[in-house]
């Protein structure tokens, strides 16, 4: 017999991080009326990849699936918007995406705690991180590497955010 999976999703961790005194309103797929309905301070919109392991990963078109693109686009021009991206890879992320957006997240393959996540997207934890690869614009670029000839990445090679606390608040 299967046992009930364990863990805490994004959503789940949002709303415990928020409390109740805060409404989330959850979209997979959210209509036009709802985003323009103006109701809405920001949003935090994750999207990307599903969890994989081996070949069930290997994809051809390295774009955010599930229309992501669209949806991130179609939110961030009207409200205020968090980009959290799950992926065990970069995704390619177009720049008239990127230019709508008002922050981007990089969580990578997070495991099953949410918590971990919105531990620093509401200022529990500090976010720390470089990185790892250089984040190309297209998948047109690849393989991409420090020092090459056309080395034009999105993001490079040890890009990133180091927040700490200091006694005069954030530095």
């Amino acid at each position: 017999m299967l046992s009930k999976p364990t863990g805490t999703s994004i959503l789940e961790a949002i709303q415990e991080s928020v409390g109740v005194e805060t409404e989330v309103v959850y979209e997979e797929c959210p209509t036009e009326a709802i985003i323009e309905s103006g109701e809405f301070s920001y949003a935090i919109v994750a999207v990307g990849e599903v969890p994989y392991a081996e070949g069930l990963g290997d994809r051809t078109d390295l774009s955010i699936p599930f229309n992501g693109s669209d949806l991130i686009t179609r939110v961030a021009s009207k409200v205020p918007t968090l980009v959290v991206v799950v992926s065990g890879r970069p995704l390619v992320i177009e720049p008239q995406v990127l230019e709508k957006i008002d922050a981007l997240v990089a969580a990578w393959l997070p495991g099953s705690e949410g918590m971990g996540i919105t531990d620093c997207l509401f200022g529990d934890h500090d976010f720390v991180g470089k990185l790892p690869v250089s984040w190309f614009r297209s998948s047109d670029q690849l393989p991409i590497n420090v020092g090459d000839a056309n080395y034009d990445p999105l993001f490079p090679f040890g890009y990133g955010l180091k927040m700490f606390r200091s006694d005069e608040g954030l530095a």
